[in-house]
């Protein structure tokens, strides 16, 4: 009854914040693309009206700065594996 060999195991801390930056990574950009396809919808039916043209610049301007984030993210995660601070 003491079968081990399916047992999770964490090899270390670097692992556990490897797996969480990876998911929190792919989570936002899933909500970058989502406001992207948001932001251009608005912009596309604002039909002229200067406060919904605005609003859609909004949306658009808040994900790239989400995606220059995202970016600057990845590079940090990237840099700190290839230097291995972990």
């Amino acid at each position: 009854m003491n079968n081990t060999d399916n047992v999770a195991t964490i090899a270390g801390l670097g692992d556990v914040f490897k797996s969480i930056v990876s998911y929190a990574l792919g989570f936002a950009g899933i909500v970058l693309l989502v406001l992207l396809l948001v932001g251009g919808f608005r912009f596309i039916t604002s039909g002229g009206d200067p406060k919904a043209v605005e609003g859609a610049k909004k949306t658009l301007t808040s994900a790239i700065i989400g995606l220059v984030v995202i970016l600057v993210s990845y590079l940090i995660a990237v840099v700190s594996y290839c230097f291995r601070f972990s």
